[in-house]
Parts: structure tokens; sequence; C-alpha cells
């Protein structure tokens, strides 16, 4: 397993016990479907890439980069780091991982 399926199924894990979490403190709905569907993404994803197909590792940095994205504004508007300035941290650098496996495996 290379470091870029390592990367993809950590963050994965990482947002959905996040969603999970987000529900439990603050019973946000939202939190829970979404962390829900991007995690079990990244996860398939990577574990896509882990049995050989090769849109594995991009699909993880989509999803990835989405959620990036979304906790960027969300740090920006709120300027509190928990989540959204962890989420921002370990997502850039699982992007950077992946990108990383990406461009050196073709």
């Amino acid at each position: 397993m290379n470091l870029g399926i390592f990367a993809a199924f950590g963050y994965g894990i990482l947002v959905l016990i996040g969603g999970i979490i987000g529900y439990i403190q603050v019973k946000s709905q939202v939190s829970l479907i979404s962390g829900i569907i991007s995690g079990l993404l990244i996860i398939i994803a990577a574990y896509c890439q882990l049995q050989g197909i090769t849109w594995g590792l991009a699909l993880a940095g989509v999803v990835t980069g989405f959620i990036v994205t979304f906790f960027a504004i969300r740090l920006a508007k709120t300027r509190k780091f928990m989540p959204a300035g962890l989420m921002v941290i370990f997502g850039v650098l699982a992007l950077v991982i992946i990108l990383n496996q990406i461009v050196s495996s073709q």
C-alpha cells in the first residue's frame, strides 16, 4: 500500500468520524450526512486504488479538494480553528500526498 492510499484512507476516516462528532455535539444532521457520504467516498476511492482501479486516487483527490475548499471558506468566515482549521490542515496534507502519488505514478 502506497502513501497516497494511506493518506486517503486516513482522511476519509477523519471526515467520517468528524461528521459523526458534529452530529453528536450540535445535532447537525447536515454534518452527519455530508461526513458519512464524503468520508465513505474517499474510503471507497482509496480501496478502489488499492484493488488496482486507476481512478481511485483521482476521485479521492477531487472529494478531498471539495472538503478542503468548504472548510477553508468556513474558517475564513468563522475564524474558529475547530473544526475548520484542523480539517483544512489535514486535508491539504492528504491532498498533497494524493496528488504527489498521482503524478509519480504516471
